[in-house]
């Protein structure tokens, strides 16, 4: 027992150097914060995310500087009696549960005022893995950078296209149009537009296709259907039933849980109003009060607003633990490297508690919780990066001819261009009855984004996580036996029933493709939305990637088998555990 416990504790030495040796990188900001300031030499934050604060009813910028010292001050300490002292709602009403609210949405529900998410969680340690400082990511796109202009055009083009098939994106004049204007912008058009650092070169992207348009840009995310198998398919439950995957059923156990998601109302966008955008900057809690289709009430994942439905209530890796259950259902086979997989009468061990199911499966929380606190730091510690709803009411004031301190939207709002303009203007104005219009970001939620900074994106970091996880115990080349797709019954209306239809391809599709993908559908699914920009998915999946890669690092110690694991990369390569 005392070379059993000296044992232990030696491991934990171990493993406690492991992280201890890891460089904790310097955190830098585009440095934006402390950039632009009004006529009277007052910081606007313009470029900071300050949902929540009080802002001018009339102009959309915060009321006072001073307050976001106060919710930095917050932030810094982690002290709650700091964020308590913070002011949330509207001018003059901090502290009152149902303020005052211009929106019909707010007023007519008499809602209360949203607190942020989790300002400390940066600040926590943990006892496994990377520190949650221990990892950084670049600088975000400058507000008149022509990465952010392309960001944008994607948004926007998004927005307005949240009701058209994935199934039809080959010929949809609406994906055509959109694939036009964002090839033309600088980003993608002119490699040399810009003097780039080594991050945004690794971030720029090429020339759209309908294979590539509104994709993930990891291994596998353009071949096949947009949609990923994992948030589609099924697998056999109790004594083989249902017998196919293209039931999307589940087997959770004794039971089964169905891939269809609620059908939130087609065409139906929130947030197009200033009225309806002011209140939500100023914290209306509205969540909650979107609208859904009863007929059909449920359906698998067959338009953008069906994936932005699933990402809006998911519980942040169930995608990941779905996926997992699927693939132990079809007997995947695991990395080579992991032992017990030869014939039980040779191995004469199953894994189980370790190397098995429910080894796999619990790895997945615990690097989603790790993710969470380290990208919680990077959100409100480093960053602080306005949400795309945010830039939306910066390019609606900048349209109508309020400009003054926000002469640095001229880059935006010319490289959106007027026919992209003229489409959202039309578009907001059929979304409400007084056919108001205006150039805000139509968004999927009458909420809009979470209460937390955009960048980077908590979505994206548990997918970079939870997928690394997978890709080193099963072996990632392993073909699927099978490709589907989700097609509507008529794809001309929206409001359709969906169900699943074979697709031919002429190579199958792979574990290691089909779980990038479901981490971008994920992701992007927050884009979708209208609640993160590309550059929250990209950098915020390699953030997840280095944490789990860490604490499989780490876990190697613990065991006593000789065995390795080979982990594809995002950005390609493999790395060996």
């Amino acid at each position: 027992m005392t070379d059993r416990r000296l044992q232990a504790r030696q491991i934990r030495h171990d493993a406690a150097e492991i992280a201890f040796l890891r460089e904790h990188p310097a955190h830098t900001s585009n440095g934006e914060e402390l950039k632009y300031r009004d006529r009277d030499n007052n910081l606007t934050h313009i470029a900071n995310f300050t949902k929540g604060l009080p802002h001018n009813l009339k102009t959309g910028s915060i009321e006072d500087p001073a307050d976001f010292q106060q919710f930095v001050r917050g932030i810094d300490s982690g002290d709650p009696r700091d964020f308590r002292e913070t002011p949330l709602g509207p001018p003059g009403e901090d502290g009152v549960e149902f303020p005052t609210w211009q929106s019909p949405i707010a007023a007519k529900n008499k809602v209360s005022v949203r607190a942020w998410e989790s300002q400390g969680a940066g600040l926590t340690f943990d006892l496994e893995g990377p520190d949650a400082q221990a990892l950084t990511m670049p600088p975000a796109p400058t507000l008149d950078s022509q990465e952010l202009v392309t960001e944008m055009i994607e948004v926007y083009s998004m927005a307005l296209l949240r009701d058209v098939p994935f199934s039809t994106f080959a010929t949809a004049p609406g994906v055509k149009t959109a694939i036009e204007r964002l090839n033309q912008s600088a980003w993608i058009a002119k490699a040399d537009c810009c003097d780039l650092t080594s991050a945004e070169r690794q971030r720029q992207r090429q020339p759209f296709s309908t294979k590539t348009v509104f994709r993930g840009v990891t291994p596998g995310d353009d071949v096949g259907p947009y949609v990923s198998q994992f948030l589609l398919v099924g697998n056999p439950g109790i004594g083989n039933r249902p017998p196919s995957p293209q039931q999307g059923l589940i087997r959770y156990g004794a039971l089964t849980v169905d891939q269809r998601v609620r059908v939130a109302e087609p065409l139906k966008d929130y947030m197009t109003t200033w009225d309806e955008w002011i209140d939500v900057q100023n914290g209306a809690n509205v969540s909650g009060l979107e609208t859904y289709s009863d007929d059909p009430a449920y359906r698998l994942i067959a338009t953008p607003r069906d994936l932005a439905t699933y990402v809006h209530f998911d519980a942040l890796y169930e995608a990941y633990l779905n996926a997992c259950l699927i693939l132990l259902g079809m007997g995947a086979p695991f990395d080579p490297g992991i032992p017990f997989q030869l014939p039980d009468y040779i191995d004469k061990q199953q894994g189980f508690a370790h190397f098995g199911g429910p080894h796999i499966l619990s790895l997945l929380t615990e690097v989603a919780t790790r993710a969470l606190k380290a990208v919680r730091f990077q959100k409100f510690n480093v960053h602080r990066r306005l949400r795309p709803e945010a830039v939306g009411g910066w390019v609606h004031r900048y349209c109508i001819g309020q400009t003054q301190n926000l002469e640095v939207l001229e880059t935006l709002v010319k490289g959106l261009g007027d026919d992209l303009l003229k489409a959202v203007y039309e578009h907001n104005q059929q979304q409400n009855p007084q056919k108001v219009a205006s150039f805000l970001l139509p968004m999927a939620f009458p909420e809009g984004s979470p209460m937390h900074p955009s960048y980077g994106a908590g979505h994206a970091t548990v997918a970079g996580a939870c997928v690394t996880i997978l890709k080193a115990f099963f072996d990632h080349s392993w073909k699927l036996p099978f490709c589907f797709q989700a097609v509507l019954d008529d794809p001309k209306n929206p409001a359709s029933k969906s169900s699943l239809v074979p697709v031919s391809l002429a190579q199958p599709l792979t574990v290691e493709g089909e779980l990038n993908k479901v981490a971008s559908n994920i992701s992007i699914g927050r884009n979708w939305a209208g609640v993160h920009y590309f550059t929250d998915y990209i950098e915020s999946l390699r953030l997840g990637e280095n944490i789990a890669l860490g604490i499989l690092e780490e876990q190697k110690l613990t065991y006593g088998e000789n065995f390795s694991m080979t982990v594809p990369l995002f950005d390609g390569g493999t790395r060996r555990i």
